[in-house]
């Protein structure tokens, strides 16, 4: 289990690695994102899902951080699945950049 920061909290449940976001999420927050991504590589999930229904905000860091952790993840066929309902500005930066369509995203729990 991920130590529970502020912002970010990661827990396995089962073959399923649990990331839950939260908040306002910037540069600042990108170690412990960061973090959490190699919690759930360690434990060695067939599936991570991201909960993202609590971000108020994010910027180009979170995009960066999710489209490197998809890429990684089907390199090592494993899943990536993004868990609402997505906030408006987080739905807005998926949109406008163009990259809603790399990630499955659903809007209840897998």
């Amino acid at each position: 289990m991920v130590a529970p920061f502020t912002k970010v909290q990661g827990t396995q449940r089962g073959g399923e690695f649990h990331l839950v976001l939260r908040g306002e999420l910037d540069f600042d927050d990108a170690e412990d994102i960061q973090a959490a991504w190699d919690a759930a590589e360690a434990a060695g999930a067939a599936v991570t899902v991201v909960d993202l229904s609590q971000v108020s905000f994010a910027d180009s860091m979170l995009l960066n951080e999710l489209l490197h952790a998809h890429e990684h993840h089907q390199g090592a066929g494993r899943s990536l699945v993004l868990q609402g309902p997505l906030k408006p500005a987080v739905s807005r930066l998926l949109s406008l950049s163009g990259t809603r369509e790399h990630f499955t995203i659903t809007d209840h729990t897998p």
